[in-house]
C-alpha cells in the first residue's frame, strides 16, 4: 500500500527478488531437517512398509523379522550416538511467538534491552523484557519445550522441573511478569532485580534434571 492509498503490485522480477530475500532469512535454514532426521524418517517408513502385504510378501516371515531386528538395532545405536532427532530449531525456539508477542530477539538481545529500560527507569518494561530473556534463554538451551501460546506460569512450571532449586523464584517471577504485563501494576527496581538475578542464576547454572 503506497502513501496515496493505491495498492502496489510488483512485477515478476520484483516479486522474485522479494521471495529470494525472504527465503534467505536464517529462520528458514534453521527449520530444515538434519541428515539424521531424514534417515530416521526413511527407516521408520521402511519398517512400516515391511510389515504390509506388499512389502513383506516378497520375503519369508523369518527374513522379515531378522531384517527388522537389524534395522531396529542400528536405529537404537544411532540414537545413543546422536540423540533423538531434533525438532526444527525454529519451532523449538518459538521465534515468532514468545509470551503473547511476536518477537525474534535472542536472549542476549532481550537482556540488553531490559537493562536499557532499567537505566531509563522504565521498570515495568524492564521486568517484562527480562522475563522474556529468561524464557528465551531456556528455549535456546533446549531445556523447555512449551506448547504454542504458553503462559509465563506454564514456562515457570517447565523450568522448575529442570531447575528444581529455583521452583519458588520461578513462580514468583512469572507472577511479577503477569502483574506488570497484564494487570498494569507498576514496576519497581526491586521487582526487576528479582527477575534479573533469577535469570542470571539460571543462565549460569547446570540443570539438575533435564526432562524430555
Amino acid at each position: 500500500m503506497t502513501a496515496s492509498g493505491t495498492v502496489f503490485v510488483p512485477d515478476g522480477d520484483e516479486a522474485q527478488r522479494w521471495a529470494e530475500e525472504e527465503l534467505s532469512r536464517p529462520i528458514y535454514a534453521d527449520a530444515k531437517p538434519t541428515a539424521f532426521d531424514l534417515w530416521a524418517r526413511d527407516v521408520a517408513q521402511f519398517l512400516a512398509d515391511l510389515f504390509t502385504p506388499e512389502g513383506g510378501g516378497q520375503l519369508g516371515p523369518w527374513a522379515v523379522v531378522v531384517v527388522a531386528l537389524i534395522i531396529v538395532a542400528a536405529l537404537v545405536t544411532a540414537l545413543l550416538v546422536w540423540g533423538v532427532p531434533r525438532r526444527s530449531r525454529a519451532v523449538r525456539r518459538g521465534a515468532l511467538d514468545l509470551l503473547g508477542s511476536r518477537d525474534d530477539r535472542s536472549a542476549a538481545q532481550l537482556r540488553a534491552d531490559a537493562e536499557r529500560s532499567a537505566r531509563g527507569g522504565d521498570w515495568a518494561e524492564a521486568t517484562i523484557l527480562r522475563y522474556r530473556a529468561l524464557a528465551r534463554g531456556l528455549l535456546e538451551r533446549d531445556l523447555i519445550d512449551p506448547a504454542p501460546g504458553a503462559t509465563a506460569q506454564a514456562i515457570a512450571r517447565e523450568a522448575a522441573a529442570v531447575f528444581t532449586n529455583e521452583a519458588a523464584p520461578l513462580t514468583e517471577a512469572a507472577v511479577l511478569f503477569d502483574d506488570v504485563r497484564y494487570l498494569a501494576h507498576p514496576g519497581t527496581e526491586e521487582r526487576y532485580r528479582l527477575v534479573a538475578d533469577l535469570d542470571e542464576r539460571i543462565r549460569t547454572h547446570t540443570p539438575e534434571l533435564v526432562t524430555t
